[in-house]
């Protein structure tokens, strides 16, 4: 037997909507619609470095951005975002890649200025990518490294206008001033070049 059902009234559909609604009112701000920090690339997991530890601005338009600069974090993958999350140590790095998986994570947002370079010129007008390893542990510099890291630089460098060869993709050790080594002589410097440029 196939009985029609009886059609809710105009009460039910309201009463029905506001009971709907009534959750959405209960939701905290930040989950009901406010604005939710994360990645500038989309493959990065977004781990916030302390506010501490970078200067907040509004790249391009306070500062150009034509520099990619790389570097050994010289301790582990963990330990250099938990490095960056304590205010007291005054450093950070918009990007860390592991080693073992080429896994990356955005600490500080593209538009900020990250203290990773030991120059402000260069803070200001550089994205700072730190790699998992040590500059004399060769181990560290991993295939699926070289590749993700390849994958987020080519996609920096087009997201900013930076040219992909090697003067605006250049090692700590290249900027004036520094005592710093990295990435090192075990970086495959034409290998990676190669990769940022076939992404």
């Amino acid at each position: 037997m196939n009985r029609k059902r009886p059609r809710p009234s105009r009460r039910q559909l309201l009463q029905g909507t506001a009971l709907a609604a009534v959750p959405y009112v209960l939701l905290p701000e930040w989950q009901a619609g406010a604005h939710v920090p994360g990645p500038d690339y989309p493959l990065a997991e977004w781990r916030p470095a302390s506010a501490a530890n970078y200067t907040a601005a509004n790249r391009p338009m306070t500062h150009p951005v034509d520099r990619v600069i790389i570097h050994m974090t010289q301790t582990t993958y963990t330990k250099t975002l938990f490095l960056f999350e304590n205010p007291k140590k005054k450093v950070s790095a918009h990007y860390v890649v592991r080693s073992a998986d080429g896994h990356t994570s955005q600490c500080v947002r593209e538009s900020d200025i990250a203290w990773h370079a030991g120059d402000w010129d260069h803070n200001t007008r550089s994205i700072g990518i730190e790699h998992e390893g040590w500059v004399d542990r060769s181990g560290y510099f991993t295939d699926v490294m070289y590749e993700a890291s390849a994958r987020l630089t080519a996609a920096v460098c087009t997201r900013h206008g930076i040219p992909k060869d090697r003067a605006h993709i250049i090692g700590h050790y290249e900027v004036p001033g520094t005592d710093h080594t990295d990435p090192g002589p075990n970086w495959d410097w034409a290998h990676y070049i190669r990769l940022v440029n076939g992404v």
